[in-house]
């Protein structure tokens, strides 16, 4: 499977997760309308990779269930324990969630920042970044076959 480490970053903090790569097209799709907050992001990526929104609500509710202000030993330890590309969804908040955000899993790492519009690839061996592309709707159980373009705006930022 064709997976990558997306994070996400707003004005809010940041997000970590792993999904197959076929969400990133969807997700590419979604910046395109500037959505200024990852929540945002998601939603508008949904109607292209449907169930995203779920796994990563269901994700974050775990990870504040299980962790507290200063408190972060229970994703320390998933963090350490996991294969990388079995890792948990977590939130940065330190220094090691920062550093487990940017390691990318068998596909690669690519991080969304909302807050600054730059997708930064940390590693893709998945599929190119570029400012005009395509992908394949996921309907939550299967890839349809239908397909949609996306256009990123020249204000954002592809680094590679």
């Amino acid at each position: 499977m064709n997976l990558l480490r997306l994070t996400i970053i707003d004005t809010q903090g940041g997000i970590s997760f792993v999904a197959p790569g076929e969400a990133l097209p969807a997700l590419l799709k979604a910046c395109a309308t500037d959505p200024p907050a990852t929540g945002e992001l998601i939603a508008r990526a949904e109607q292209f990779y449907s169930g995203l929104r779920e796994r990563i609500d269901n994700g974050l509710a775990m990870f504040d269930e299980r962790n507290t202000p200063g408190h972060y030993d229970a994703i320390h330890t998933a963090l350490e324990h996991a294969r990388p590309d079995e890792s948990p969804l977590f939130r940065i908040v330190d220094e090691v969630t920062r550093e487990a955000s940017q390691r990318p899993v068998k596909a690669g790492a690519v991080v969304f920042n909302l807050r600054d519009r730059r997708i930064i690839t940390l590693q893709n061996g998945y599929q190119e970044i570029t400012r005009a592309g395509y992908g394949e709707v996921f309907d939550g159980e299967r890839m349809t076959g239908a397909r949609f373009t996306y256009r990123l705006p020249r204000s954002w930022a592809l680094v590679p």
